[in-house]
């Protein structure tokens, strides 16, 4: 694998970090530093998704027939990393990085010409109707129920943890179509309009006291025979491969690095208390250090992975690797800066926007909690691993 750079990629590596000098507002940038969620609030992430939309460069892992860059991993690469190196906001995955790829994939002609437009310009906001009470990690035993009643489904059931189903105006939602089939075989894939009679959304309030989260109860709510993508019953088929994208769809790296680059240097001016910084501390130092061997050893498993992708090689259980090295990583960073401002870090102030990244410290370290559990958890990650890559 050769990781350097070839003239092509260093000029558009240069154009990506000028365009993020002249072009990523400031308000964005603020906006992102403190919040502490996994995503940003839509008026901070739509207004970056418009930017980058106006430049052609927001579907930038879509193929150019759809209407993206076209670009090839390593620019991709490229782009997630000089993004974060420039406190940029993570890109509304639901509808550009989930539900895009499925209708390129599965998708009718017609869906496609209708939703995909949307999910750049912005017109169709999108969550996750997957998990359900007592179906999360055991996603196959999902109970929501689709009934055909001639061109429509009517849909009864209830989805859990829908991250921003309250701004949403549709949902891709796994819902079961044969109550006869065993279980991975009797589920299908539809797109839900939210704003009808019969959804509700109700939030759930994090430890941190972010509603980000929700439950949504559908009572039967109808959606048409044409808002089904794929086949009857192929939607387990549907969701491995959107839970592929979900976990190996980015690099988690780029975003690591950069994170523990800021705490480094914020380190420098923390004092120690005996006339010096924390910087100086022997322990602190290790900690960083093995912080940093940890994530650069996950960006050279992640940059295996864009080498195979750039080879026409599709990556499989890698992407369970990368999810399971990631998500813990991130959660240690995220309490070696609760350490790092002490007092301040440990306090939970639900006001929002935070006032400063220090007092984001507390709530981010609460709020990801949650990697190791969504996307699938650490343990299925394990279970995974191996059986398709060691053969246990």
């Amino acid at each position: 694998m050769d990781i350097e750079l070839s003239p092509e990629d260093a000029a558009f590596r240069d154009e990506l970090r000028a365009f993020l000098r002249k072009h990523l507002p400031e308000a964005v940038k603020s906006g992102a530093a403190v919040s502490p969620t996994v995503f940003v609030e839509p008026e901070i992430g739509e207004a970056w998704n418009a930017v980058l939309d106006a430049q052609g460069w927001l579907g930038y892992q879509w193929p150019v027939e759809h209407g993206g860059t076209g670009w090839s991993p390593v620019k991709r690469y490229l782009f997630e990393r000089e993004c974060a190196v420039a406190g940029a906001p993570i890109l509304t995955v639901m509808g550009l990085k989930l539900v895009a790829p499925v209708i390129w994939k599965f998708g009718s002609e017609e869906q496609k010409r209708l939703y995909l437009p949307r999910i750049l310009s912005g017109a169709d906001y999108w969550c996750q109707g997957f998990s359900e009470p007592g179906s999360g990690s055991d996603l196959a035993s999902a109970q929501c129920r689709a009934v055909r009643d001639g061109d429509f489904y009517v849909v009864n059931g209830t989805k859990l943890w829908t991250t921003h189903a309250h701004h949403a105006n549709r949902m891709f939602c796994l819902a079961r179509t044969d109550s006869g089939a065993r279980k991975q075989a009797g589920l299908s894939f539809l797109l839900i309009d939210m704003n009808q009679p019969g959804v509700t959304v109700r939030p759930i309030l994090t430890a941190a006291g972010d509603h980000e989260v929700n439950q949504v109860f559908l009572d039967g709510v109808v959606v048409p025979v044409d808002d089904r993508v794929g086949d009857e019953g192929q939607g387990w088929v549907i969701a491995k491969f959107l839970l592929e994208n979900e976990r190996g769809g980015s690099c988690h790296a780029p975003k690591l690095v950069s994170d523990l680059d800021r705490i480094e240097q914020a380190a420098r001016d923390e004092r120690d208390g005996r006339g010096g910084s924390l910087a100086d501390d022997p322990q602190w130092r290790r900690r960083i250090a093995m912080l940093r061997l940890r994530a650069q050893a996950l960006e050279m498993i992640e940059l295996k992975i864009l080498a195979e992708l750039a080879a026409g090689r599709t990556p499989g259980p890698q992407t369970s690797l990368t999810k399971l090295l990631g998500s813990t990583l991130r959660q240690d960073i995220d309490l070696l800066a609760v350490d790092l401002y002490g007092f301040e870090g440990l306090e939970l102030d639900t006001a929002r926007p935070l006032p400063d990244e220090r007092r984001v410290a507390g709530p981010r370290y609460l709020n990801s909690r949650a990697w190791t559990i969504f996307g699938g958890t650490n343990e299925v990650q394990a279970n995974i691993i191996a059986k398709s890559v060691l053969g246990l």
